[in-house]
């Protein structure tokens, strides 16, 4: 790996090729050949920390050491590739390159491997590992471990390629015999995408059981929602301002009598109040229009993506449906002004749910009370808003019911919180903090009490809007409304409106009874016939007009041709899609044949690094003392040997011969005597003598020689005589 940028190349070479390999090597299914020079020290090998980085159970790695006969002379890379310095599963395997002279001078490749065989066949540190080193067993044992690899690899890949197939057949389905400028094609694909879109289309306003969506509310939910929890809502907050709808009573009480002083209820006093409070309907139905406006165009966009491969196609339809609601949006809204003046235009006061005089004089004292049982409106997760002083915002479970507002711990509502009676309650907006997310409003107590603990109102927090307005709904159902802003009106308001009378008093009361019961009807009619309104002019006509009318209108608007020309991203997605499926299909057929004309063979054992532990001359593994030497090997002895020489004695591949050196013969170090034979196994070379250590410490007497008639071998010097 390159540490140093050289020349040209860029300051961070280091970290660009680092980054290189581990795009490669951190996928499991990459053999990690770990290659490093002999002539240098293993643990500084940047080729192995790489690897265990990755690799740290060593079971993709194979080790290869280079450049081992240039190592300095008295060491070698034994231990290393016996696989005992730096264990790997797979272990070591040594090569012999050529050199630069080599390469310069044209060397053979032939000649090459022939002088790499005969170096490990002639070093006495490799001559017994030479069959598992050199290049041609490098080359097998890479070839056996890259199929064993891909072998055991393949049942995930094509698990996993077999998944990718199935994910696109259906996708694919449509395009195997696509042909773009086929006119059949455009009709037919034409017709689908509208009759789909029209399916779309009724599934989010009527609802379905297949494919529902529980991330948000379709269209219809929403519209729902409009025509029951913000519409009343709206409804209520237009009603229920008493201090002022008393004014006006007295006022009109007072210039229908002039300069007389009435001694009875003037009824145009009451159908005045009542036309003036109709009037103000119109304001809420108009808005509640505009919602269910809004809601379906969002639906009719939502239902247009399914056309993106069409671009023009979905442009048209989205604008030709639009037109076509806007146009419903104003025939709507005249029928729904055509209520009004309808309500406006009789005044129905033998109406069965209409009072009547008589009951609104005998209830003029009598506190109205709450008419609904105490049942639960609802329930859920709200948060009160608290000051950091006082414990911080906190979420709780809050039950609403007809009578009260409780708080719980959690949803089990085991543990009670707080308990508030919803009498004299009203709600406020409350606008939303600088650094805060959730959409908030509060309810106090309009006698000035605290609402809780030492708190005059509450702050209640939801986390969206559409939540705030149907919890304010909720309140309203059970009798708490929303606060009217009065301080102008009060500021306005002459004296004399205050100092009645106790007849005008009680003619205003009368009044406000009848007025009361009156728009209570109107306000029964209204909710019941707004939603039929809406839904028979302008969704179910909207629905009819995609079915039926749509398919015309598109045809009329533009050619076919235009209308069905693809997206330059929906050509490329086909092709991607196409070449993906033909990709796997071709893969999944290779791979089939892999595995069933290839032949493995098992992974290494995992590495037995117990030597380190175990004693080096265990007695168990000690041959007879009367155990002969192999046939063909001469004497482990120095000097001439007695008898008659062995047959083979020319050393083979040309081994130096071993000079005798005077001396004593060697003894044995542990005791007197010759030492006993055990079980090493024999060098690959027959006919070379073997040799006493070199490095036996002085002062230790060598063995005496063998009988003539019992040739010994030698056993290996204890390691730490060696070390």
């Amino acid at each position: 790996m390159t540490k140093v940028a050289v020349g040209d190349q860029p300051h961070d070479i280091e970290f660009q090729i680092r980054d290189m390999l581990l795009q490669f090597i951190t996928k499991e299914s990459c053999l990690i050949l770990a290659v490093t020079p002999a002539n240098t020290d293993l643990a500084n090998s940047d080729a192995l920390k790489i690897a265990k980085e990755v690799d740290p159970q060593g079971l993709r790695t194979i080790g290869v050491i280079t450049k081992l006969d240039l190592m300095d002379e008295g060491t070698d890379a034994r231990d290393i590739l016996e696989n005992k310095l730096l264990p790997l599963r797979r272990g070591y395997i040594g090569v012999v390159n050529r050199s630069q002279k080599d390469i310069d001078g044209r060397k053979d490749i032939r000649v090459a491997l022939a002088a790499e065989r005969k170096f490990f066949l002639s070093h006495p540190a490799y001559r017994h590992l030479a069959e598992r080193m050199g290049t041609p067993h490098l080359q097998k044992t890479l070839n056996q471990q890259l199929t064993n690899h891909i072998r055991d690899t393949l049942p995930g890949l094509r698990s996993k390629l077999q998944s990718q197939l199935l994910s696109l057949e259906k996708e694919v389905e449509e395009y195997k015999n696509f042909k773009p400028d086929d006119p059949t094609r455009k009709t037919k694909a034409l017709l689908q995408m509208v009759q789909q879109f029209g399916v779309d289309f009724e599934k989010r306003i009527e609802g379905s059981g297949d494919q529902v969506d529980t991330l948000e509310l379709s269209g219809g939910a929403r519209i729902n929602r409009i025509f029951h929890e913000r519409f009343p809502f709206e409804l209520v907050k237009m009603e229920f301002d008493e201090k002022e709808l008393r004014r006006e009573i007295s006022y009109a009480i007072k210039n229908i009598h002039g300069v007389r002083t009435g001694l009875f209820t003037p009824d145009l006093a009451f159908e005045a109040i009542v036309k003036k409070q109709i009037i103000k309907l119109k304001e809420p139905c108009l808005k509640c229009i505009d919602l269910v406006i809004q809601e379906l165009i969002n639906t009719v966009r939502q239902c247009t993506n399914k056309l993106n491969s069409y671009p023009r196609l979905r442009e048209e339809t989205e604008r030709i449906v639009t037109t076509y609601v806007r146009e419903r949006e104003s025939k709507t809204k005249d029928q729904v002004m055509l209520l009004i003046d309808i309500e406006l235009s009789y005044i129905n006061t033998n109406h069965e749910d209409f009072i009547g005089f008589a009951n609104a004089q005998q209830s003029a004292n009598v506190t109205k009370k709450r008419a609904m049982p105490n049942q639960v409106i609802r329930r859920g997760w709200l948060t009160i808003n608290i000051s950091i002083m006082k414990g911080g915002s906190r979420d709780y479970w809050f039950v609403l019911t007809a009578e009260s507002l409780s708080w719980y711990k959690d949803e089990e509502e085991k543990e009670k919180k707080y308990m508030l009676p919803l009498d004299n309650l009203k709600l406020r907006d409350v606008e939303k903090g600088f650094m805060s997310t959730k959409h908030t409003f509060a309810i106090f107590n309009t006698e000035q009490r605290n609402v809780y603990k030492d708190l005059r109102q509450i702050e209640l927090a939801c986390d969206s809007q559409e939540d705030v307005d149907s919890w304010k709904a909720s309140f309203l159902r059970a009798g708490v409304y929303p606060e009217k802003d009065q301080v102008e009106n009060d500021e306005g308001a002459p004296a004399d409106t205050f100092s009645m009378d106790p007849q005008l008093e009680r003619q205003v009361e009368t009044i406000r009874n009848l007025v009361d019961s009156y728009i209570g009807i109107v306000n029964k009619s209204i909710r019941d016939l707004m939603p039929k309104t809406i839904m028979h002019l302008m969704i179910n006509n909207a629905k009819e007009f995609i079915h039926s009318e749509l398919l015309a209108y598109l045809y009329s608007s533009a050619d076919q041709n235009s209308l069905m020309e693809e997206s330059a991203d929906q050509a490329q997605r086909r092709d991607e899609m196409l070449r993906m499926y033909h990709a796997l299909r071709e893969a999944l057929s290779i791979i089939g044949d892999i595995s069933t004309t290839t032949i493995s063979t098992p992974l290494p054992p995992p590495v037995d690094d117990t030597w380190l532990h175990r004693d080096p001359s265990p007695p168990d593994q000690r041959k007879p003392a009367a155990s002969a030497a192999p046939p063909g090997r001469p004497p482990a002895v120095r000097g001439p040997t007695p008898g008659p020489p062995p047959a083979n004695t020319v050393p083979s591949f040309g081994a130096p011969p071993v000079p005798s050196r005077p001396g004593p013969p060697p003894v044995n170090a542990y005791g007197g005597g010759t030492l006993e034979p055990i079980a090493v196994p024999p060098p690959q070379i027959p006919s070379r003598p073997a040799r006493v250590p070199p490095s036996l410490p002085p002062g230790i007497p060598r063995r005496p020689p063998a009988a003539p008639n019992r040739p010994t071998i030698i056993r290996p010097s204890e390691p730490s005589l060696l070390d």
